[in-house]
């Protein structure tokens, strides 16, 4: 298991990790948090070679992807950087990438009642305002679970704030920051139940976050 202790916050600089080979050919991996080799939770930043392409599997619990570079694609459409995408649990499809892709990529995390299909590309999708001068993406929501992206402006610097049930960022572009370190574009957090901070920006950027989603009951 990797990083599956929910109580410990873990933060990954997924730009210093080295790419490690999958079991399917033309795909390499980063891991962020595993279960199993695999099987069951996973968390991956996962890049396809061009000109990949594999075989029709399903998705018991679900798989959430962030088109991060390129263009990723299955039966279904193609869907360039900035694709935000859920297949919900028991679903399948035959990916693959005729030009290459980065993708963020979770597995096995979704509840069984979680049967909505999303696919949004967020090039095309209206900010909203939110807090102070941050802008706001609404991209799921499931119960206390919520999914978006957030547009910090340069110099933002937010409250204060508990995480209930946890939060989870990946830094698409720019450099967040709050008291307990820099994280460049590419860093994954993760952030248990009850945790707490005040983060800000010195330049604009836009992170992917979930929050409501980890375990609370230890």
């Amino acid at each position: 298991m990797l990083n599956l202790d929910f109580t410990q916050r873990v933060v990954i600089r997924t730009a210093e990790q080295a790419w490690l080979a999958s079991p399917a050919v033309g795909a390499s991996r980063k891991l962020l948090e595993r279960e199993e080799a695999e099987r069951g939770r996973a968390t991956s930043v996962v890049r396809y070679e061009p000109g990949s392409a594999f075989s029709t599997h399903e998705h018991p619990l679900g798989e959430e992807i962030f088109v991060l570079s390129g263009v990723f694609s299955d039966e279904n459409g193609d869907y360039p950087a900035g694709t935000y995408i859920r297949n919900p649990p028991g679903s399948q499809h035959a990916p693959f990438s005729a030009h290459g892709c980065t993708l963020l990529v979770k597995l096995h995390q979704f509840n069984t009642a979680d049967t909505a299909t999303v696919r949004i590309n967020t090039n095309e999708a209206t900010w909203l305002p939110g807090q102070g001068g941050l802008q706001v993406m609404p991209l799921h929501s499931f119960g206390t679970e919520h999914c978006a992206l957030v547009k910090w402006p340069a110099g933002e610097v937010f409250k204060l704030h508990k995480h209930f049930a946890g939060e989870e960022i990946f830094v698409l572009s720019g450099e967040f920051i709050d008291e307990h370190g820099r994280y460049p574009a590419g860093t994954w957090l993760r952030s248990p139940h009850a945790s707490q901070h005040t983060p800000r920006v010195e330049q604009e950027t836009i992170i992917y976050v979930k929050t409501g989603h980890l375990p609370v009951g230890y």
